[in-house]
């Protein structure tokens, strides 16, 4: 944590149960925020406290926030969102918005993708960004931190592009220079690429509208989709169906660009995850020149050395 702490980084993993015993259960340090998750069993009062006490004593901590994932959707147990301090916490010099318990169900910032947002912020500068389900648009903000000549980001949730937009604020970043675009991902992501844009509309029902955008390709797209979502215009499915949403994120990407690419589904592994994404770049007539892979950092460690957030750095 001592590197971290060196680069103006407060918020990282704590306490990762898959590899300290506890399996199910995490710990997560978000500026002066404590916040414990628990995915498999809840813990007992007693164990939240003894956490507390342990903790306490590395840093002052202002929030205490334990969410209940153990349920069988993975949904916090408390029915109803309690309001909670907007804290402000960092990462490599950057400022985020911190909510432990809001309307959404996940942290506000995903703590193993910040090797991607590193790689972001040392690859961005002068360049031309599409951040893909850009959630509260973290990958955006480095990249326009770092220079980036334009950055679009492109979520459904409106929600998330406020919270977005308050991290551009909390890093005075130059409006112009960063937009935030409310979109189903198909219909913005094909749109960009020049394809075509179905939906699913049943007898009797009308078409369903859609923001327009001209066809247009990036320098740099980030594209990090959940394991499941469905629409009107398409379905996400990172098991059965990864190319429906590489696809036109390829033909997004600029001739010579890059595409970093996330599956975040542990059951995929990583050999049939890239020979997936290579056969769809030879189809689709964007073949993979040179690729990297990008792993996890120390506070995400992996017993068998297989993360189960896959990140690929494709060049175009």
């Amino acid at each position: 944590m001592e590197r971290l702490e060196a680069e103006n980084t407060n918020c990282y993993r704590l306490f990762h149960g898959t590899n300290e015993g506890r399996n199910g259960l995490t710990v997560d340090r978000y500026g002066s925020q404590l916040l414990v998750q628990t995915f498999h069993e809840p813990v007992t009062d007693k164990e939240l406290w003894l956490i507390r006490d342990f903790y306490q004593d590395q840093f002052e901590i202002a929030e205490y926030i334990y969410n209940d994932r153990s349920a069988s959707n993975s949904r916090r147990s408390d029915e109803q969102f309690k309001s909670n301090q907007a804290l402000m916490a960092q990462e490599i010099g950057v400022n985020y918005r911190v909510k432990g318990k809001h309307s959404g169900q996940d942290p506000l910032l995903f703590l193993d993708m910040r090797v991607g947002r590193r790689f972001v912020l040392d690859h961005s500068e002068g360049k031309s960004v599409l951040n893909l389900f850009s959630y509260t648009c973290g990958v955006g903000i480095c990249a326009a931190l770092a220079g980036a000549s334009e950055v679009w980001n492109v979520d459904f949730a409106e929600r998330n592009l406020a919270v977005g937009a308050d991290n551009a604020e909390l890093n005075a970043l130059d409006k112009e220079k960063i937009q935030f675009i409310l979109s189903d991902f198909f219909t913005a992501a094909k749109q960009l690429a020049g394809i075509p844009v179905k939906q699913r509309v049943r007898r009797g029902q009308k078409p369903r509208p859609f923001k327009k955008l001209e066809e247009k390709q990036f320098d740099l797209v980030y594209l990090d989709p959940p394991r499941w979502a469905k629409s009107h215009f398409g379905t996400v499915d990172l098991i059965r169906d990864y190319p429906s949403v590489l696809k036109p994120s390829l033909m997004a990407t600029k001739e010579g660009g890059t595409l970093v690419c996330t599956n975040n589904v542990a059951k995929v592994p990583m050999n049939e995850w890239l020979d997936t994404v290579q056969r769809c770049a030879n189809k689709a007539g964007r073949p993979v020149k040179d690729f990297e892979i990008l792993t996890p950092e120390s506070d995400f460690p992996s017993p068998d050395g297989q993360h189960p957030l896959k990140i690929a750095v494709l060049q175009l």
